[in-house]
């Protein structure tokens, strides 16, 4: 039976790449060691995460005022760094669109002198939408935090705004390499891996130069100025997770590109939308503007049926479709190294649950 992993993440890899790690395994590049084995200090391993920055640069069109950094401590972790490098003594702007903005902001909060504001939110609508934000803010302010993609609500940013001087910092880590965003349009960009680019443990950040933090950050490890001057080595960094990326970034690249492999989300992401819009049983509960191409939710509005039709999946070999814990129902998550065939698979499933379970 073919499994089809639909998880929010840690997220289904392309399989050329895991094939690629296998073979690799217990010898790479004739060292006679693994990845895992090599020390973050030697020219096989500072080739690799050369290579990686060098790609990521490429498939992102990133300027070269910009620094790549690869950390540790997941994208949670960002949200105590955005701050405390960006924002000391300053005011944080946020935009609440769900869960994980909703940390980011109880995380800014919980650091002194930083005054944190939230600019628009779309929580009393259930965070069915991204709210309607306004034209102008304090020109003062450090920067806009926004979540491109909601992983949990499954909204996302049609289009990023723009408010003079003040950055747009993203937490981008479920739709990083699967939209068309420009880099030069924040500030600040970060992304835990484990959705698009690689296993958990690996968080990317990009950072414009002249938003390097001056002074030093009590916390070496949350210091970007400092990751940033030791090229992202000021300590053992997550070095097979960086491999993995490295790899996955050939493959993205070897699909067309960001553009190439955005085209391919869209038509997946398409099929779905159609077949719950088609469907007497299933719904979408976002609003159209606002939906995600990577995670999508649905419900059949019956909690029994939706846990139902969640056991029958798994069954059939539809791993990971039950909704997040905080919202109930189903979701479907389509990153990149998601097949089209297994969005086929599950419409096919879902129509044939619907015939057998009331469906008009």
């Amino acid at each position: 039976m073919t499994i089809y992993n639909f998880s929010a993440g840690p997220a289904v890899l392309p399989k050329p790449v895991l094939e690629i790690a296998q073979s690799e395994m217990l010898d790479y590049k004739g060292s006679g060691m693994s990845v895992m084995e090599l020390s973050h200090r030697s020219s096989l391993f500072e080739a690799i995460i050369q290579d990686a920055e060098s790609l990521l640069r490429e498939l992102m069109a990133i300027p070269d005022n910009y620094k790549v950094l690869f950390l540790q401590g997941g994208a949670s972790l960002q949200f105590s760094m955005v701050p405390l490098n960006l924002a000391q003594g300053k005011k944080a702007l946020y935009v609440n669109t769900g869960s994980w903005s909703k940390k980011a902001i109880s995380a800014a909060k919980a650091l002194e002198n930083i005054e944190v504001e939230v600019i628009a939110s779309s929580e009393e609508q259930n965070f069915t939408s991204i709210p309607e934000l306004p034209e102008t803010v304090d020109q003062k302010a450090a920067y806009v935090h926004i979540t491109t993609n909601n992983t949990i609500e499954g909204t996302a940013y049609a289009k990023i705004p723009s408010y003079g001087d003040v950055p747009v910092v993203a937490d981008m880590s479920s739709n990083i390499l699967a939209n068309d965003y420009k880099v030069e349009d924040f500030g600040v960009i970060y992304a835990g891996a484990q959705k698009n680019i690689g296993p958990a443990g690996l968080t990317v950040a990009i950072v414009r130069e002249d938003l390097l933090n001056q002074e030093a950050v009590f916390a070496p490890m949350l210091d970007y100025a400092l990751q940033a001057k030791n090229n992202s080595l000021y300590n053992t960094p997550p070095t097979y997770a960086i491999y993995i990326a490295k790899l996955v970034f050939e493959w993205v690249k070897e699909q067309g590109g960001v553009a190439g492999i955005t085209a391919k989300d869209r038509e997946k992401a398409q099929l779905l939308y159609d077949a719950i819009e088609k469907s007497n049983l299933f719904k979408s509960p976002v609003e159209k503007a606002s939906r995600s191409l990577t995670n999508i939710p649905f419900v059949t509005g019956d909690e029994a049926l939706d846990k139902a039709f969640n056991q029958a999946a798994l069954v059939e070999g539809f791993e990971n479709l039950t909704g997040h814990r905080s919202v109930g129902g189903m979701r479907a998550s389509l990153y990149n190294a998601f097949p089209l065939e297994g969005v086929e698979a599950l419409i096919a499933f879902m129509e044939k649950f619907e015939q057998e379970n009331g469906g008009n």
